[in-house]
């Protein structure tokens, strides 16, 4: 990153950290409850072999629908009947809903993902909550019922692993702050809850001490640490462990360009160098949990799904099932591979080896 940018990712900071969160005077409160819902495993009838690189943990993308996928992580002619849900999970053993963060998720299209996901009895869907709570903080009784709506279809199915509250780098740790995500998390204290916070205040014990009485998982991160942003880690708060890869773009991750598109913050592909450290990570967690997620979230043109394949090899200690589109944009998929490619493909397989001179 050039000295400039540098210059004006400080310079984004500096006016984040400066900016005051408005909140509403009322904050409705909830009952708090100990334990998680148990969760009931529903059986479709095709049967897909399952990747499993431990008994507890599960690795996917974040979001299944993006156009740039089309032709890369799906193939460019789909079937009658595609699902890019169900297509997923024959290769990922969980999904980051994403749709959920925009707008609460209709029953009917729950239960209709439920079905389509059948084939992978140990598959289990995330979903974040609705923004309108973590970044507006302006919903009401009746947007909380919205939102249970979905959730409870996922959950009564047996196939909610985790609800994630999203909160923006703005949400610095304040009284006021504490105060609104304790009252939160007693309001959905009936899932099973995972917190994502991204600024440095909130790297206090006090703060983890909560989320351990309430029950609620800590969302360990990787994304550019730039100013008072959290650094990975491996902490575990509740039987929920929980990761999500975002990806470095440090140019672009503050940037409030009105030309550059929201996707490119986004674009990145991480090495498997920098990935090796989050696999300790990884299982460091899955040792401390019942269930362990970790997402991907570097979308861009399915770059998400590459790593999560590679970290997906890498912990099971064996080739995987790569999808066939996405290996001939990817040929570094090809040595993680289990399969042969069913394509031709316009280039070489591999990187390129150097001249001799």
């Amino acid at each position: 990153m050039t000295g400039h940018t540098q210059r004006e990712a400080r310079s984004r900071i500096d006016f984040l950290d400066k900016r005051r969160i408005g909140w509403p005077q009322e904050i409705r409160r909830g009952q708090t409850v100990t334990e998680n819902p148990r969760q009931r495993r529903t059986e479709g009838p095709k049967r897909i072999q399952s990747p499993q690189p431990a008994a507890n943990v599960r690795v996917g993308p974040a979001g299944w629908s993006y156009a740039d996928w089309s032709g890369i992580v799906y193939p460019a002619r789909k079937p009658r009947g595609f699902h890019e849900a169900a297509y997923l999970a024959e290769f990922f053993d969980t999904i980051e809903i994403n749709t959920s963060f925009y707008q609460p998720m209709r029953p009917e299209h729950c239960a209709q993902w439920v079905m389509k996901v059948s084939g992978n009895p140990r598959f289990l869907f995330t979903a974040k909550l609705w923004q309108r709570f973590t970044h507006e903080m302006a919903a009401n009784a009746e947007d909380e019922r919205a939102v249970r709506a979905g959730f409870d279809v996922l959950r009564q199915a047996g196939k909610l692993g985790a609800v994630l509250l999203q909160f923006p780098f703005s949400f610095h740790r304040t009284a006021e702050t504490e105060a609104y995500l304790g009252d939160l998390l007693k309001r959905f204290g009936d899932y099973p809850l995972v917190a994502e916070v991204r600024h440095a205040s909130w790297n206090e014990t006090e703060f983890f001490e909560m989320l351990r009485e309430c029950g609620v998982g800590f969302c360990n991160i990787d994304q550019p640490v730039i100013g008072r942003s959290l650094k990975p880690s491996e902490r575990a708060t509740s039987t929920v462990g929980y990761v999500r890869l975002h990806g470095r773009r440090y140019d672009t991750w503050f940037s409030d360009d009105p030309e550059l598109p929201a996707s490119e913050r986004y674009n990145y592909l991480y090495s498997e160098d920098e990935l090796d450290p989050w696999v300790q990570r990884i299982r460091a967690l899955a040792g401390h949990t019942k269930n362990t997620f970790v997402l991907t979230n570097n979308h861009f043109q399915g770059k998400a799904v590459v790593n999560a394949l590679q970290l997906l090899s890498v912990l099971k200690g064996a080739k995987v099932k790569v999808p066939e589109a996405l290996r001939q944009h990817y040929p570094e998929l090809e040595k993680i591979a289990s399969q042969p490619s069913g394509e031709p493909t316009l280039f070489p397989l591999g990187r390129p080896e150097p001249k001799r001179k």
